[in-house]
């Protein structure tokens, strides 16, 4: 299984970049370079393509909104070229609150604009014959009666490290899990649970790969959770509330949060509506303290060495082949202490 991490915001891309780099010696595969309404994740990638050596780089992710399909082509060829083959690009929707509220544009239509963006992107990579491409969303080149009429077919002009970039999608409802099963070289579900899986996205994952490229290779499926390897360590558990409480309870419209409505479909639908509550009504404290237990435990890799086998073991039987992790710890050694943990660990099973 190869072990893959978020990059995080805490302290800033460049000192965030200093602790990727002491990861990938420890054992680190792949860092997703997040983008939300931050920095845009596109120069990290840069950044970290010129500070790194083996790790893929990963935007984790770009939403298919605020660039055009052609520069979301032209941005991970980029990366490719600048990294020697090491870029992944991680495509999502985000949601109508980011797309509209901070790049104000219509949230619409995201599942034809991720297939129609994956196909372009594909069609620009192998750079076998000018851009021309009829969509229901694009149209390359603009058609006459809607511009100038001066557009013209173009091909890229540098030639790229690989004509074939994997292609991430960080999805969730049952007809995007399905495409993604379709279409995409990886997926990244958020809040992954092993025991609800089968129940949430089972049928869905099936539909999408009856209909896949027998050329391409099985989906790669990203989860883990938190990590903190060692005795006595399971309080740590509880440090995953605030960024639960968060997503299932506040982020997007009420109506509208699809980390809610995932987390109803394992089971705790009671929960679901009680942490909302609480998020929305301002009480973010007691909305922490009602995720279930139950589900922290199922969804971290938190405790003594025998704890986290057996957690991968189950992550691995439910189909799950790279992780997406959290390292634990208040100081860069301490995280990477625990990543080279995990590491070691993987090696043994």
């Amino acid at each position: 299984m190869k072990i893959s991490t978020l990059m995080s915001y805490a302290q800033g891309f460049v000192g965030a970049a200093k602790e990727i780099i002491e990861m990938e010696k420890a054992g680190l595969d792949v860092v997703w370079v997040p983008e939300a309404y931050s920095f845009d994740g596109v120069s990290a990638m840069g950044y970290l393509a010129a500070k790194t050596e083996r790790v893929t780089i990963a935007s984790g992710i770009l939403n298919i909104y605020s660039r055009t399909p052609t520069v979301l082509a032209m941005t991970a060829a980029g990366i490719d070229s600048l990294s020697e083959g090491r870029c992944m690009l991680g495509l999502g929707a985000s949601g109508p609150q980011v797309i509209e509220g901070f790049h104000g544009v219509p949230f619409d239509a995201p599942m034809t604009r991720m297939r129609e963006t994956i196909e372009i992107c594909r069609m620009v990579w192998k750079r076998q014959e000018k851009l021309n491409y009829n969509g229901r969303k694009y149209q390359i080149p603009l058609p006459a009666d809607q511009g100038t009429g001066l557009g013209k077919p173009l091909k890229i002009i540098n030639h790229p490290y690989r004509d074939e970039i994997p292609i991430a999608l960080a999805t969730l409802g049952e007809k995007s899990v399905a495409m993604t099963a379709e279409l995409a070289d990886a997926w990244l579900p958020a809040f992954y649970m092993a025991e609800g899986a089968e129940t949430v996205w089972g049928d869905a994952l099936r539909k999408g790969a009856a209909k896949r490229d027998p050329g391409r290779p099985p989906l790669d499926i990203y989860a883990g959770g938190s990590v903190a390897i060692g005795e006595g360590l399971e309080t740590y558990r509880d440090m995953a509330r605030p960024a639960i409480a968060l997503y299932v309870g506040g982020m997007g419209a009420k109506e509208k949060n699809f980390y809610n409505q995932v987390f109803r479909k394992y089971g705790f639908e009671d929960e679901a509506e009680t942490i909302q509550e609480l998020y929305l009504s301002g009480r973010k404290s007691e909305a922490e303290a009602a995720i279930p237990q139950a589900y922290l435990d199922s969804t971290s890799l938190v405790g003594p060495e025998g704890f986290v086998r057996e957690r991968l073991q189950v992550l691995k039987d439910v189909g799950v082949t790279s992780l997406n992790v959290g390292f634990l710890g208040t100081t860069t050694k301490e995280r990477v202490r625990n990543c080279d943990a995990l590491s070691n660990l993987i090696a043994k099973i």
